[in-house]
Parts: structure tokens; C-alpha cells; sequence
């Protein structure tokens, strides 16, 4: 009588290991959201995940592109760049063109922050979200989503005082963080010196419903298993109801 045989296959098991600063695998590194950075802006925030620190304003303005007019709706867009002074080595700026790093992170930032607003109670409105990296550590573009949306909720609020919006148009928070698997573990929230050195990366952006609006995974130098990247999304969704709760409470204190 045939017996069945035993199957060869087994669970990928992750290692654990140190972390540099002492972090635990799924710890986020300190994060600070500082509104009403500066003046000159209806939304204005600095937020600082450990080392990188990243200023996001958020400009409220009456009209919409050319392409988009007479629509009765609204757009949200966005620009990111890192300054000079952002990394060990002096970064030359983008003036003539914006290399394809620039543009393919500023895409991202715009298509996250776009999921979540209701373009129809917008109105012909147009916010602009500027995103300068000011010290570079890891993790620039989710950092620049998770601080943008906090600029634009300022934004708006700026625009309904104004009259010019009456019905807010953000349906549910956004926020990003990256994980990835660095000598065989699950981390999430990595720094450069992890980011480097990363098997595989992974930037996982959702909503504070639990939805995701993207995500990208990359084997930089190991292919990964659906089990690993089941492990890495569970990693990413606990940091980002963690971060989703930061920026509620940044948002229901009262700017001086």
C-alpha cells in the first residue's frame, strides 16, 4: 500500500538580531511632528524620524491645472527634493531637470495623499505639497507621506475657514514606513545603515482604515518568500497604526 510522503517544504523562519540603536524588530525609530513649522504656509510640519527630518508644506490654492478645468474638481500634487547639506556628501540640487529618483519619489508622495481626498468636495482647488529632506537617515519618502498629510489636513482647515472649501474632502489619514529583511530578520522603520545593507526593501503605504495604497518590494540581494512578505506587511501595518495615532495627536493640539 503506497504511503504518502512527507512534504520538503518548511516555513521560512526569521532571525532575530540586534538592531544598531537597540530598536526591536517591529519598534519605529523616535518620531516627532512639529506643526506650524513655518509661517508663510497654510500647512506647515517638520517631521523627524530619528535621524532624518523632512519639512512638508502643504499650500492651499484657488484653481485647478489647465487639463483639469471646468471639472468642478479638485487636484492634490507633489514635490520632493533633498537639500544639499541632507547627506554626508554635498547633493547638487535640481535646477535645470529632476532626476529620476526625485521624480519617481515625488510621484508616490502625490498618488498617496490623492487616494485619500474626495476631489468632488475639493472643489476647483488645488493643494501642493512641498516635501525638502533637511538630514537624511533612511526612510526620506515615508517619512515625506506620513508629515505631508499632516500639512494638508492644516491646509484644508485653512481653506474652509476661508470659505473657499465647505465640506472637508479628506476621507482617512495616510501614513508610510519602510521594512525590509536585513541578515535574515524582519525590521521595520529602517535607518540607512540597515536600508544599505538590506536583503530585501520594502515602502508600504495605507490607509488609517487598514487599506493599502501601495506598496513596493524590492530583492535587492535575495529573492523573498510570500510567507516574508506576509511578515513584512504585518510588520508595516503595527508601525503605521502607530504612526496613524502620532499624527491624530499632532492634529488635536492647537497651533500658537
Amino acid at each position: 500500500m503506497a504511503t504518502a510522503k512527507k512534504s520538503n517544504k518548511t516555513k521560512s523562519k526569521m532571525k532575530r538580531i540586534v538592531r544598531g540603536d537597540g530598536r526591536k524588530a517591529a519598534d519605529l525609530r523616535p518620531v516627532v511632528i512639529k506643526r506650524g513649522f513655518t509661517k508663510s504656509t497654510a500647512g506647515s510640519v517638520l517631521i523627524q524620524c530619528g535621524d532624518t527630518h523632512v519639512l512638508c508644506t502643504a499650500t492651499f490654492q484657488e484653481g485647478v491645472p489647465k487639463w483639469k478645468k471646468g471639472e468642478g474638481t479638485g487636484w492634490v500634487t507633489a514635490e520632493y527634493d533633498m537639500l544639499p547639506g541632507s547627506t554626508s556628501s554635498r547633493r547638487p540640487r535640481n535646477r535645470s531637470r529632476i532626476d529620476g529618483r526625485t521624480q519617481e519619489i515625488q510621484r508616490l508622495i502625490g498618488r498617496s495623499l490623492r487616494a485619500v481626498v474626495d476631489f468632488n468636495a475639493l472643489g476647483e482647488n488645488t493643494i501642493i505639497l512641498d516635501c525638502d529632506v533637511l538630514q537624511a537617515d533612511g526612510g526620506t519618502r515615508t517619512a515625506s507621506i506620513t508629515g505631508a498629510y499632516v500639512a494638508m489636513v492644516d491646509a484644508v482647515r485653512e481653506g474652509m475657514r476661508r470659505g473657499v472649501v465647505t465640506k472637508d474632502p479628506i476621507r482617512t489619514a495616510v501614513a508610510a514606513v519602510s521594512v525590509g529583511i536585513v541578515g535574515g530578520a524582519a525590521l521595520s522603520d529602517l535607518c540607512y545603515e540597515e536600508d544599505v545593507t538590506a536583503d530585501v526593501d520594502c515602502n508600504v503605504v495605507m490607509t488609517a482604515r487598514g487599506k493599502f495604497i501601495e506598496v513596493q518590494g524590492t530583492g535587492e540581494g535575495a529573492v523573498y518568500s510570500r510567507t516574508e512578505l506576509d511578515k513584512l506587511l504585518d510588520l508595516a501595518s503595527g508601525s503605521i497604526r502607530k504612526l496613524v495615532v502620532m499624527q491624530k495627536t499632532a492634529l488635536a493640539k492647537r497651533l500658537k
